[in-house]
């Protein structure tokens, strides 16, 4: 049985190399000394007849991998964007040995990239299960035309490594989800960041720990923001395109009404009942910070005329206020918006340069991200320039004055770079946070209005 999947890689090429052909990973265990200078000597000395590394070059040398595909890249002048993809291969504990996976590394691999692509293959030995790594070179060394990344690639790659375990008698995962199920979700995971199945389900296990009954359960998920369809037994919230059926997270009825029936004939639950929705009064975040804010609801009415920066601080705000440990946490009804949670800290960079450079409106934020540009191609061109005067032969003295040229330009670059990345992802994210915010404003006015009729 083998696990596949693979991801682009930006960045450095030479490092996710480095890292799938690390020796330490690469060479055998009982070869493997304390001593790391010991350890580098067996990955350099290739006259040792005992010495046991799985690294291979498809379409390219397994030694100088890195140098074969850059100069591929340079033919094609194509050294920008997704570098590489990095995928992995990793076999069920015991069920093969190391030269039985590396083999089947590279069969997956020539199969699946080995028409168009140069491949680095690498089973590392450094975990309980052997498992492979393939770096495949972004940029064909046929063609020159860059590899897509498309879903159905990451099923191709599954299906054939499949389809060879079966020739080597090994067991597959018949008739699987495909990263679990969702095929969005590895690469949200990737980034660190949660999809709205995660915040469902950390939202279900809140409410299971303290609810008692049926009725209190949908009563606490419909104060988080969430309808229950009672027919297909699935949760929606506002935004979504589908709804989720409970059944396929684990979920079922019977489930629910076991876990419900634990927590009411446990010791003191009611007491716990009551103290947790003590602990939590039905609040409106976003209402009572626009007060604070001196921010009024006429003004939320259209949030398409809202400041940039005020997007920003009002979200801030919300999010920090899902952090409070206090007595009384207040945090946003939609779902949509707590997921944000996650990308905080990116939020708060793009709050801080937009308040630094005094940036209020959309039309700024756009003639800044123009300005940042034309900077950064001065100082590109000028870089270009003091390279170009270091081809001549000069004096000492110079080259060391036109080497610190060099470098005072290439920090000021990857300053004026990040400026441009935090800009434009905040362009980015604003509109799509304006949404957010209405989609909250509606849905805590609707709550109030409920409360109201409810008091009447």
């Amino acid at each position: 049985m083998a696990t596949t999947g693979f991801w682009p890689v930006k960045g450095s090429l030479k490092r996710v190399l480095e890292y799938a052909d690390n020796p330490d990973k690469t060479t055998d265990r009982k070869y493997l000394d304390d001593d790391l200078a010991k350890v580098l000597r067996y990955a350099q000395n290739a006259e040792k007849t005992d010495q046991k590394m799985y690294v291979s070059g498809v379409n390219c040398s397994a030694d100088h991998a890195y140098e074969d595909m850059m100069a591929t890249k340079r033919r094609f002048g194509k050294l920008g964007g997704n570098v590489a993809y990095h995928g992995y291969q990793s076999f069920k504990t015991g069920e093969v040995t190391p030269e039985q996976a590396h083999q089947i590394g590279i069969e997956t691999a020539r199969r699946m990239w080995g028409d168009e692509y140069e491949i680095l293959v690498t089973t590392h030995l450094n975990t309980d299960n052997v498992h492979n790594h393939i770096v495949v070179n972004s940029v064909s060394f046929r063609t020159g035309r860059k590899f897509e990344n498309h879903i159905k690639d990451h099923y191709r790659l599954r299906e054939i490594s499949d389809e060879i375990c079966r020739g080597y008698c090994l067991s597959v995962l018949e008739d699987s989800n495909f990263y679990g199920g969702e095929k969005g979700a590895y690469w949200v995971h990737k980034a660190g960041n949660l999809t709205h199945r995660d915040i469902l389900k950390q939202d279900l296990e809140e409410c299971l720990q303290y609810a008692l009954t049926w009725d209190s359960f949908l009563s606490e998920l419909h104060s988080m923001g969430y309808s229950y369809d009672p027919t297909r037994h699935s949760i929606k919230a506002e935004g979504w395109k589908r709804a989720v059926r409970l059944e396929r997270m684990g979920y079922s009825r019977e489930n629910i009404m076991r876990r419900l029936d634990s927590n009411l004939y446990a010791d003191g639950a009611v007491q716990r009942w009551n103290a947790y929705a003590a602990r939590r009064p039905r609040q409106y975040p976003l209402l009572d910070l626009a007060e604070q804010l001196s921010f009024s609801v006429t003004h939320t009415h259209d949030l398409g005329k809202m400041a940039v920066d005020m997007v920003f601080l009002i979200l801030i705000c919300l999010l920090t206020g899902c952090q409070e440990k206090d007595s009384k946490p207040s945090r946003p009804l939609s779902p949509a918006l707590r997921a944000e949670l996650s990308k905080l800290e990116q939020h708060q960079e793009a709050y801080r340069l937009l308040t630094e450079r005094d940036i209020h409106s959309a039309e700024e934020l756009s003639a800044f991200i123009e300005t940042t540009e034309r900077t950064i191609q001065a100082l590109e061109k000028q870089r270009q320039s003091c390279r170009n005067h270091l081809r001549r032969k000069k004096p000492p003295e110079e080259t060391v004055e036109y080497r610190g040229k060099i470098a005072e330009i290439t920090q000021a670059l990857t300053i004026q770079r990040k400026y441009l990345l935090t800009a434009i992802r905040a362009k980015a994210d604003s509109e799509r946070m304006k949404e957010l915010l209405e989609t909250e404003r509606r849905m805590e006015l609707d709550a109030t209005n409920r409360e109201r009729g409810r008091s009447r």
